[in-house]
């Protein structure tokens, strides 16, 4: 069992690893499991050379990851915006080649793998040429801008003997797992409902230089033709998780989107509801938008039996109901006793929100981000995808997809047989 405790990074990789060699995880999170046992590994001599490709904010953000990493060695940086990419050169702690134009990365030779960050419409495109040339793929999520690039990109990788991992941190995180965990341990009963939400105040708009003609490759994120907006830079995170707890992919998805608070011409919504329904008649109700971020970005995980947080990394059990008024009377009558009974009030109770403190989850000093790099070096070197982790991000991305679909037409759609995880 992994236990609820404060984590550093090796703490949680040697005991994550004994749990795993006894197969208790392999069921569920096979992915992690090679991952966790890679990075205790001693490092290999031949780190896997990596190109960046996309230095945005969020692949600034990777590079100082891949940086941590074992067995990752950044040799090459690409962007076609000059200032992302001296701010990207500015972090490494030596010269590493630089390029405006990927396809000159990719040509010049010298890497093993690419990292991909940039704008949603070109990771299908990137991710196909890095496979012509032989190289292996880590690609940021969403997986790409339609279902039919979704799935080129699988069949791509296994057409060609390459490795695609897409970044999903929350498939290896210790809260994460041991949410999971709880759930398949039937901790806190039947799940039923996955209610989820990323809630911010903000425009999502980054500065333009005056004529430079940019807005659109600079705010890529505002406009359909480049971006799913709240969908794919947000929901893909969400649906991933209510996807795992639920053991599956959405069958069907309504919802409605409007842009209803920044309305300084962006095509994408600023605002979005939706109701993913799978077997059963299980639910992940979700929201989204960026005008309020009181609640931020939170999963509750309702079961029969209790409330997983993991996002607060809490874990609740439902308590008991209040004995309400006429039931105390009917214990007075039985043990003769007399006193006021009320018949108002605190008779009825509201049902108001549990506000015990709960239980923790796993939680402390660890970097899931490292880890899903550690796992991808190692898959590359060994030549050996980590098991089980492309058909989650696969699935996830393309009910953010559809759910986008949904909002677009007004009406259900449903995931039918040519949406499967290619075989």
């Amino acid at each position: 069992m992994i236990r609820s405790s404060d984590y550093n990074r090796r703490n949680f990789l040697a005991q994550f690893s004994s749990v795993a060699s006894l197969g208790a995880v392999s069921s569920w999170a096979p992915w992690a499991v090679q991952a966790a046992l890679a990075a205790q590994s001693p490092a290999a001599n031949d780190a896997v050379r990596i190109g960046v490709i996309g230095t945005g904010r969020r692949g600034r953000t990777l590079l100082l990851n891949l940086m941590q990493a074992k067995g990752c060695e950044v040799v090459a940086l690409c962007d076609d915006y000059a200032p992302h990419l001296d701010q990207a050169a500015a972090l490494m702690p030596k010269p590493v080649r630089r390029f405006a134009d990927y396809r000159a990365m990719i040509d010049a030779g010298g890497l093993d793998a690419v990292v991909i960050a940039t704008p949603l419409h070109w990771h299908a495109r990137q991710t196909l040429d890095a496979f012509d040339a032989g190289l292996d793929v880590w690609c940021e999520k969403a997986m790409a801008r339609t279902i039919g690039e979704c799935r080129a990109m699988v069949e791509g990788a296994k057409r060609k003997g390459r490795v695609l991992q897409i970044g999903h941190q929350r498939l290896f995180s210790p809260t994460y797992l041991d949410a999971i965990q709880k759930v398949r341990s039937g901790a806190i009963g039947t799940v039923t409902q996955v209610r989820a939400s990323w809630h911010r105040n903000t425009s999502w708009r980054v500065p333009v230089p005056a004529g430079s003609g940019l807005e659109e490759r600079l705010n890529w994120r505002l406009y359909r033709k480049f971006s799913g907006g709240l969908m794919t830079e947000l929901a893909t995170h969400q649906i991933q998780v209510a996807n795992w707890v639920f053991d599956s992919a959405p069958e069907r998805v309504m919802g409605s989107g409007s842009i209803c608070f920044w309305k300084d011409g962006r095509d994408v919504y600023d605002h979005v509801a939706l109701i993913f329904e799978y077997s059963g008649g299980r639910k992940l109700v979700y929201t989204s938008h960026l005008n309020n971020r009181r609640y931020g970005a939170e999963e509750q995980i309702q079961g029969s039996k209790g409330t997983i947080e993991p996002a607060l990394g809490r874990f609740y059990s439902e308590a008991a109901p209040p004995v309400p008024g006429l039931a105390k009377l009917a214990k007075d009558v039985a043990n003769n006793a007399r006193r006021p009974i009320p018949i108002g009030g605190r008779t009825w109770w509201p049902e108001l929100p549990v506000t015990t403190p709960g239980e923790d989850l796993a939680w402390g000093e660890y970097d899931e981000s490292m880890l899903q790099f550690e796992g991808f070096a190692d898959a590359v070197r060994n030549r050996q995808p980590l098991p089980g982790h492309l058909r989650e991000a696969y699935n996830s991305s393309v009910a953010s997809l559809l759910g986008e679909q949904a909002m677009r037409s007004g009406k259900a759609k449903r995931w039918d047989s040519r949406m499967s995880f290619p075989a």
